[in-house]
């Protein structure tokens, strides 16, 4: 997501946080309503958003949190077409609420991935909330090449190819994607430990092309009914080759990008979210009777 697309996302759910007092009007606390969140975030019908909502409940319900300190039904009255008035269900939420509802819908909409981050970050600094989206960028590219790497791993031992004959065809896809440079060679430039895996700390442009080469050696390897480890490593080689020419044709060499951060602290990071969110976040104030 570019800059220009967060700053105009930060804008629009800028514009819907509402405050209320608390209870002895001793501070204010930041809510917002769930029929305006449900635009913001794409959902043509509210009962579809409802579903979203009633799935955060449960979360948070499962973490043992009074689901009364950050959801609470409201009703509103709007004004038809007509001119009549009729009264609609709403809901107040704080921002571990919303949190919750977006982990709850769709990442794949780029509203729902941006909200996660938004309410995630107890300021609305858009170079924090773009810290973020990176973040998860990241982990989520890492992801898709463990799914990638197993179903080829699948994929070639019904066609004659055992574990360690994997990790032959993997290691010598690296050394194509890295210029001659061995799985090894690039975790002692890049200061890796040999018993880690070198994806967990490589950049989200060199995870995202090994994660390419390997889906299109999946591909091929059906495609074109490959079988015995030879073909596939010359097929996997290839492919790692191919890549390593787009991102040339770029000025990109995979092997001088420096290293990331370690893939298993940023997943750390990310679980213990929720929790600091929860703990940070203002509860609403009780219901006047």
């Amino acid at each position: 997501m570019d800059k220009l697309r967060i700053t105009q996302l930060k804008s629009l759910f800028d514009e819907i946080g509402h405050f209320i007092n608390n209870e002895d009007n001793s501070e204010q606390v930041e809510i917002w309503f769930a029929r305006e969140l449900q635009e913001i975030l794409g959902y043509a019908r509210w009962e579809n958003f409802i579903v979203a909502i009633n799935r955060a409940v449960d979360s948070c319900k499962t973490q043992n949190i009074n689901v009364d300190d950050h959801f609470r039904e409201v009703t509103k009255m709007v004004e038809l077409g007509s001119g009549a008035k009729r009264e609609i269900t709403d809901f107040m939420l704080t921002r571990y609420a919303c949190y919750l509802i977006a982990q709850n819908g769709d990442p794949k909409k780029e509203e729902i991935a941006f909200a996660q981050s938004y309410f995630a970050v107890q300021t609305r600094k858009a170079e924090l909330i773009e810290e973020r989206l990176n973040l998860l960028s990241r982990l989520e590219t890492r992801d898709k090449l463990r799914a990638s790497e197993k179903q080829l791993s699948q994929n070639i031992y019904e066609r004659g190819v055992d574990d360690k004959g994997f990790g032959r065809i993997r290691s010598k896809g690296d050394t194509a994607l890295f210029g001659g440079h061995t799985t090894e060679d690039m975790k002692t430039r890049l200061g890796i430990k040999s018993n880690r895996p070198l994806a967990d700390f490589l950049p989200t442009l060199t995870i995202a092309a090994k994660n390419l080469a390997t889906e299109i050696t999946n591909y091929n390897v059906d495609n074109k009914n490959l079988f015995g480890e030879q073909p596939i490593t010359n097929e996997h080689v290839q492919n790692n080759k191919s890549v390593r020419d787009i991102l040339g044709q770029r000025g990109i060499k995979p092997e001088e990008l420096p290293a990331a951060e370690d893939i298993k602290k940023l997943e750390r990071k990310v679980a213990s979210d929720e929790n600091i969110i929860e703990k940070a976040t203002k509860k609403l104030p009780k219901p006047k009777k």
